[in-house]
């Protein structure tokens, strides 16, 4: 970074070289997320699940991605989006607010982590999944992953920045350029939605889209904010539009996933299939990560088994769930709604119930159609690359 001051800073570097260090890491990085020559298959890079068209999330409707040798492993989850994740926190079991926040003396649970179980804390540990995951990138090992990178165009970057040619040093400094890309403002957070300049007070929301705010934040109506939190923060940090919180939705099983085609698999996700150190803690079965909503309209697939494809459908479930769940659930062969059918009765107890959720079959539903539609508008206000109309326009329109 230019001009930049020559302090010691931690390991030794002075402040120029580590921003230097951390700049060469980052375009390392960007090189190899678009490069598939690191997967097993050749064919394969982060970006084939992670596309920019679609904010870092697939470009296409498919539930899951296929990977392995011959890209004929089916992945058991959505693929989750890159964007807005370098705040997120290290995974705790029990996470108290902060004064600023609400009240301390309140366990909120399981909070933080990356991927839909937040069994990874930072990005590195996370970018080492898919390199080595069987139905992934497929590499066998660590030295299979370097063994691509020393024939890569970029190996004397790795090198250098490693500080050495060992295996262990290079496979580090893979992980490490990955985690910086990842973190690079302008590619992965650059707070650039028509919601963040009307925060900034240089756009208006529509009708609809100020009330589907207004919607959104309510505890009655939508009560969406209250795991998607949509106020700054006591920092001054934009909102992230997640609280990191981990929840069980009850969501309609995807049978488009081939794991379940068998009907004595069930993905339970904080614990359990991949993740293993809550295995048999009943209370956490059915839970996962809360993602954040930004750019969730460029998505084309929502929830972690991606049953919906529509961002409306998406938030229609939210709705209708408890009030008319025949809408989402398959009926059995007598004809009654098989509810709640890709979570088992014994972890039902762990559904959440608060608004919109809640209610009966044939109880009012918390929102109208045309409400629905309004939050809908407003969630199209947090896909980044928002352009100001031009002088003389009402940024309204």
């Amino acid at each position: 970074m230019a001009g930049a001051p020559a302090m010691a800073v931690s390991g030794g570097l002075s402040r120029a070289d580590a921003y230097a260090r951390a700049d060469a890491l980052t375009a390392l990085g960007r090189k190899m997320f678009f490069d598939p020559s690191l997967s097993a298959s050749h064919a394969l890079a982060c970006a084939s699940c992670h596309a920019p068209s679609a904010g870092f999330s697939p470009a296409d409707a498919a539930p899951i991605r296929f990977g392995g040798p011959h890209l004929d492993q089916p992945g058991g989850r959505a693929v989750p989006s890159l964007t807005y994740i370098e705040v997120t926190p290290a995974f705790t079991e029990h996470e108290f607010d902060g004064e600023e926040e609400g009240d301390p003396s309140v366990d909120n649970g399981p909070t933080g982590g990356l991927d839909w179980d937040g069994r990874a804390d930072r990005g590195r540990d996370q970018a080492r999944f898919p390199l080595l995951a069987p139905n992934e990138m497929a590499n066998a090992s660590p030295a299979a992953v370097v063994a691509s990178v020393r024939a890569a165009p970029y190996a004397g970057e790795v090198r250098a920045l490693s500080g050495g040619s060992d295996d262990a040093a290079l496979f580090r400094t893979v992980v490490a350029a990955l985690e910086a890309f990842e973190q690079d403002p302008a590619t992965f957070y650059p707070y650039t939605s028509k919601f963040d300049a009307y925060l900034a007070g240089k756009a208006t929301l529509s009708n609809a889209e100020a009330r589907g705010l207004k919607l959104f934040e309510d505890e009655d109506k939508g009560n969406c904010a209250s795991c998607h939190r949509s106020q700054v923060d006591a920092t001054g940090t934009p909102p992230q539009f997640t609280d990191y919180g981990m929840i069980a939705l009850g969501l309609p099983r995807n049978p488009a996933i081939p794991a379940n085609k068998d009907p004595n698999f069930y993905d339970l996700g904080l614990c359990g299939p991949y993740r293993t150190d809550f295995a048999g803690e009943a209370d956490y079965c059915g839970l996962f990560k809360t993602p954040s909503l930004r750019n969730v309209a460029r998505r084309k697939t929502f929830f972690h088994n991606g049953v919906f494809t529509s961002l409306r459908d998406a938030v229609a479930f939210y709705v209708y769930r408890d009030v008319q769940p025949e809408r989402f659930y398959p009926r059995r062969a007598d004809g009654s709604v098989a509810i709640y059918d890709d979570l088992p009765e014994r972890y039902r107890q762990n559904l959440n119930q608060d608004p919109p959720f809640g209610g009966k079959p044939g109880d009012r539903p918390a929102l109208t159609e045309a409400e629905i539609d309004d939050v809908v508008a407003f969630l199209k206000t947090l896909d980044d690359g928002y352009q100001p109309p031009h002088a003389g326009v009402s940024s309204s329109r």
